[in-house]
């Protein structure tokens, strides 16, 4: 059934029960007016029989069935009154006139009546089948003392009569409520599918059934906000992307605790394409897009996806890299001393090219074994080394303080250690790289309760505005590539010391000096 019909039915369905609940209105409202207007012309007819001076005089002494002025005089009330019935009865109830002859000589049925003690009463006398509206009134002599009783009623209408009088104003009404019902139905329903944009209930169940099997289905997260900020729909890979709680729909961001950095994603209008995020330890690639209709913003939906993997692939194509450029370095420098040492056996000075030959042996192993006699954890030291070897290719002094000092640690924290010392050192490099007497110096300790590491540069330093935001994600310094991904390499270092339990601080003093602490070791026994 279209959505009009289903409307109509239901219409009509009110309608009717707005009709039965006005007939059984209708109904007690006549039953009690019928009481009310009745009631007071049968007591107002008992009355005048009750005050009769025929009555007054006759009725001690009467005797059923005897005499004929009592049942003349009852009668005549009766027929002017417009009554059923007339009776008058002795004080002991006992019936001695009435327009019904098979009451005659029996007791007057009072039912509730309170006539006996001397009141006036009007009431419904008799059963269900053949209820009776009557009027009792006690009859007085000279003295005021009660004689007997007048009884007058009147038929009580029936249902269905009291129905046959009201049916025609209920016609009336059921005819208005239908058309008026039927004209509303099928505005609400035109409405109603003007909002729908013409579907059908059925295609709106459908159309939502899709869209959360999409929704659900799609491995990128999916978040959606109302103008408001709140939360309107989000699938599961947002949530556990976010850590969001699975209550959050609803709920505004205020609420939810997110991060500045990811709210201002999430609410305001980007100017590129994709906004990195770091949210906890991964890096979120975020797509926002407002939600337009009928030239009102009505919120935003923001497109979600976990580019952790792919950073951790790119780290690792960035130390391939280094790895080639000190390669290259190092096979530029061979192919120099190479060229020396040809050039001294061309022309015969051979006890120079042992010389040279053992001089060069000693520059290189005295690097190597300053590096790993203070640096016991291959993985870092390793690092070390190639990098000294690409300071060297851009003409910048890498040192190893001499207060250096790291046992050997465990697979985790060697990993770690490795992505602090290489973003510092790179961002030393990057600063100091073209400078006059460029030199950077890094200092690894593991003395004490903490685990240190100093990088100190002879660059410019940083500017005091910058000291903050210069941990902040996305934001660099550096001139853009078109690779992109700036800016997230201090912002990472900082996560790593928290979730070690210590922190990530920079100072000037000659230079930019980072320094991160470990409060969490965990080294090798």
């Amino acid at each position: 059934m279209s959505l009009a019909g289903q409307y109509l039915v239901l219409q009509l369905l009110i309608v009717l029960a707005v009709l039965v609940a006005v007939v059984a209105i209708s109904l007690a409202q006549s039953a009690a007016a019928f009481e009310r207007i009745e009631g007071r012309r049968a007591l107002s007819a008992a009355e005048t029989l009750g005050n009769n001076p025929a009555v007054r005089a006759l009725l001690p002494s009467a005797e059923p069935g005897r005499g004929s002025a009592l049942p003349a005089v009852a009668e005549s009330v009766r027929t002017v009154s417009g009554s059923s019935q007339v009776a008058l009865a002795k004080l002991d109830r006992t019936v001695v006139a009435s327009s019904d002859p098979g009451l005659s000589g029996r007791p007057l049925e009072l039912g509730a009546s309170r006539v006996m003690e001397g009141r006036a009463w009007t009431g419904v006398v008799g059963g269900s089948a053949t209820p009776l509206l009557s009027a009792h009134v006690p009859v007085l002599d000279d003295t005021g003392a009660m004689i007997g009783v007048a009884y007058i009623s009147r038929n009580y209408p029936s249902t269905w009569e009291r129905l046959g009088d009201a049916v025609p104003d209920l016609l009336i009404y059921l005819g208005v409520a239908s058309v008026l019902g039927v004209a509303g139905s099928l505005l609400l329903a035109r409405r109603v599918k003007r909002q729908t944009l013409g579907m059908e209930p059925k295609e709106i169940t459908g159309l939502v059934e899709n869209r959360e099997a999409m929704l659900h289905g799609l491995k990128e997260g999916v978040v959606a906000l109302d103008p408001h900020e709140r939360i309107t729909v989000v699938n599961e890979s947002a949530r556990q992307l976010l850590n969001l709680s699975p209550d959050c729909v609803g709920k505004n961001l205020n609420s939810l605790a997110v991060e500045p950095a990811l709210r201002e994603v999430l609410t305001q209008d980007q100017p590129g394409p994709d906004r990195l995020v770091l949210v906890g330890e991964r890096l979120v690639v975020l797509n926002r897009m407002p939600m337009v209709s009928r030239g009102r913003t009505i919120g935003s939906v923001t497109t979600l996806r976990d580019r952790t993997e792919l950073s951790s692939l790119e780290r690792e194509l960035g130390t391939t890299r280094t790895a080639t450029d000190t390669l290259r370095a190092q096979a530029h420098e061979f192919a120099n001393q190479l060229h020396v040492i040809s050039g001294l056996i061309q022309i015969g000075e051979y006890d120079s090219v042992v010389q040279f030959v053992n001089g060069a042996t000693v520059d290189r192993t005295r690097l190597n074994d300053e590096v790993t006699g203070r640096i016991e954890d291959p993985a870092l030291a390793a690092l070390l080394i190639a990098k000294s070897s690409l300071a060297a290719e851009r003409g910048v002094s890498l040192q190893l303080s001499a207060e250096s000092h790291l046992g050997r640690v465990d697979e985790d924290l060697s990993r770690d250690l490795t992505t602090v010392v290489g973003n510092l050192v790179d961002n030393a490099l990057d600063a100091v790289t073209g400078a006059p007497d460029a030199a950077v110096e890094v200092l690894v300790d593991d003395g004490g309760d903490q685990l240190r590491v100093v990088v100190r540069d002879s660059g410019p330093g940083v500017l005091p505005e910058d000291m903050e935001a210069i941990f902040r994600q996305g934001f660099t310094t550096k001139r853009p590539t078109t690779e992109g991904g700036r800016g997230y390499g201090l912002a990472l270092t900082r996560v790593v010391c928290k979730r070690r339990g210590g922190q990530l601080s920079v100072h000037n003093d000659g230079g930019a000096v980072f320094t991160a602490r470990f409060v969490e070791r965990k080294v090798q026994p």
